[in-house]
């Protein structure tokens, strides 16, 4: 069987692709790094809006891409996480940031053995999963930023996103594991 590659699968693999830039770009002893950083991490949230948008509108869904899509936001939150703590290197970002992370490898775990039992429709994305991804990639952005803008406390402001994300984070996983636990139960 072949791979398929379409538009939404390229713009995928261009936010892969999008990693490594922004982690050299992050290290970079440049003053602009911040905004330039920011920006990356925006225009792969673009490409991954996109992506789904293109592939649900031309029909162009494939397992693959559904596969990679995940992989590609998971390694980007993740690795983006593992900067803002190395940089900012408190209890107060390494605690959220090690429950959204911790949270991620769970939830993908219990997807895959879900799928592996045949019960892959009971941890399927939620509403809540949505808002906590929504306010997860906003609070990354702006610890990404983390300088004031027009007066605005950026820096602040992400990491009080930070926290109300690791709380939605721990209560969708709540809700996974609470929809798994009759397939559990049978195992």
């Amino acid at each position: 069987m072949a791979l398929e590659y379409n538009i939404p699968t390229y713009l995928t693999l261009l936010r892969i692709a999008l990693i490594p830039l922004l982690v050299i770009v992050f290290y970079l002893p440049w003053a602009f790094t911040n905004i330039a950083c920011t920006g990356i991490f925006l225009l792969a949230g673009i490409t991954d809006w996109l992506d789904g948008y293109l592939a649900r509108k031309m029909g162009l869904e494939t397992s693959f891409g559904a596969f990679l899509d995940p992989v590609a936001d998971k390694l980007m939150v993740t690795i983006v996480l593992v900067l803002i703590v190395g940089q900012e290197a408190t209890p107060y970002v390494a605690i959220p940031s090690a429950i959204i992370i911790g949270r991620e490898i769970t939830i993908a775990s219990l997807r895959e053995w879900m799928a592996e039992i045949g019960e892959r429709a009971k941890v399927k994305v939620s509403s809540v999963g949505k808002w906590k991804t929504s306010v997860q990639m906003l609070a990354i952005g702006f610890l990404l930023y983390r300088e004031d803008l027009a007066g605005m406390p950026t820096k602040t402001i992400g990491f009080g996103l930070l926290y109300l994300a690791a709380a939605l984070t721990l209560w969708s996983m709540m809700n996974y594991l609470s929809a798994a636990m009759t397939a559990i139960a049978k195992d």
